[in-house]
């Protein structure tokens, strides 16, 4: 399984320049059955990695552009009149695909921020009445502008919490920037690119990750990380419990990604960042981040 995942790693190398943890973390959500939240500015290649994922695995790619005018509707889909047969018949929205691009989710109406919940969480749509099951696997990346917030619509902590973990790209180095420039004339155009893996072989990687060890004391470590940020006097509000399920799945997808059949402490070390800070509400404009690396320092490590 270790060569499928290096096949998946080099294919999207193709494209995109660097950003190796980036894409690890990425696959961490995916391999995991989450979905995965990108804060960053306009681009670094948000769009490039989605779609780049989208081709490797042979998935249909969608892409969402979202602003205040968007409607549900234009997210899950509508039932339209066809008046050749005399009936609805039901117009799938963008939802509808293997890999789902929400670019600036935060720029949509909470209504529509709302549409994307239960697809998130039961990978179905239900319109007037009938539930629909989106294609398998699903995987959703939305990204954010976290420098410009006029005219947004902060994320609710419902909808924060359907997101198995958040990340920036950043920018690259002067060494990746410069050879972005260098290929220019002979880089590989997404549309060429090949997939490597089918969907079929993503879900087995899933169900094998879920097969990965964890030890007893390392899911109390999870607990009392997670316990931690309930009772700390710097967190408005804590993590949920839904914010323990996804660091352990996702620490499960970690060291599967690293090749071991079981987790260590530092993979729940490496994760807790990612899956934890956005799912918290800190006091006095503290920084998410700074507070769980302070509570990785005080929570004891078995």
């Amino acid at each position: 399984m270790k060569d499928r995942i290096e096949r998946l790693k080099q294919n999207l190398s193709q494209t995109i320049v660097g950003k190796a943890d980036s894409i690890r973390l990425v696959l961490v959500a995916m391999l995991s059955g989450g979905h995965a939240l990108l804060e960053d500015v306009p681009g670094v290649g948000k769009t490039l990695l989605a779609k780049s994922l989208a081709r490797s695995i042979a998935g249909k790619f969608q892409r969402i552009q979202c602003t205040p005018d968007l409607l549900p509707t234009d997210i899950t889909g509508t039932n339209i009149w066809n008046p050749r047969s005399g009936e609805f018949e039901f117009l799938p929205g963008p939802v509808f695909a293997n890999v789902l691009l929400a670019d600036e989710i935060n720029r949509a109406t909470p209504r529509t921020q709302s549409a994307l919940l239960e697809v998130m969480e039961e990978r179905q749509v239900t319109v007037d009445g009938v539930s629909r099951a989106v294609p398998s696997p699903f995987f959703v990346i939305a990204t954010q502008n976290p420098i410009e917030y006029q005219g947004t619509f902060p994320l609710p902590e419902a909808q924060m919490d359907r997101f198995m973990l958040s990340l920036t790209l950043g920018y690259p180095s002067g060494g990746e920037e410069l050879q972005m420039l260098q290929r220019l004339s002979d880089a590989v155009a997404v549309e060429e690119l090949q997939p490597c893996l089918g969907l079929d072989e993503i879900l087995e990687l899933r169900r094998l990750c879920a097969s990965v060890k964890v030890e007893d004391s390392l899911k109390e470590y999870i607990v009392n990380l997670v316990r931690s940020t309930r009772e700390d006097e710097e967190i408005t509000l804590g993590v949920s419990p839904r914010g323990a399920v996804a660091l352990h799945r996702a620490v499960q997808a970690l060291a599967f990604l690293s090749g071991r059949d079981y987790v260590i402490p530092d993979d729940v070390k490496e994760l807790a960042p990612h899956v934890l800070s956005h799912r918290l509400i800190p006091a006095g404009g503290r920084r998410s981040k700074t507070i769980i690396d302070r509570l990785l320092h005080s929570v004891p490590i078995p």
